[in-house]
């Protein structure tokens, strides 16, 4: 499965139900890119469990702002339509997992 790519309008409906980890991000944030290859990874992976969505925070400021921000990359776990996570910055695959895990086992 791939990344699916959001925007300020569809992003309440893209993320009110199960678990989604939201990646926002700018096309000129060189830890966006290192980040880029390895959730495409544990999108293919987890695939049926988890749904990554994209969201571009250069083009999408009303909902980088309602979320409060403030630095880039940062991924934000929902489940349900809750926020019940937040990463911060470069994360290694392993380490990143483990913190969707969890998630997906509750």
């Amino acid at each position: 499965m791939s990344v699916k790519t959001i925007n300020d309008q569809n992003f309440k409906q893209e993320t009110n139900s199960g678990l989604v980890v939201v990646d926002f991000n700018a096309t000129w944030c060189p830890p966006c890119k290192m980040m880029a290859p390895i959730v495409q990874n544990m999108a293919n992976e987890l695939d049926g469990q988890v749904s990554f969505k994209a969201i571009d925070v250069d083009e999408n400021q009303q909902v980088a702002q309602q979320m409060q921000i403030q630095g880039i990359p940062t991924f934000i776990v929902k489940k349900d339509g809750q926020v019940v996570d937040r990463i911060v910055g470069f994360t290694p695959e392993p380490a990143f997992k483990a913190r969707l895990a969890q998630y997906m086992n509750s």
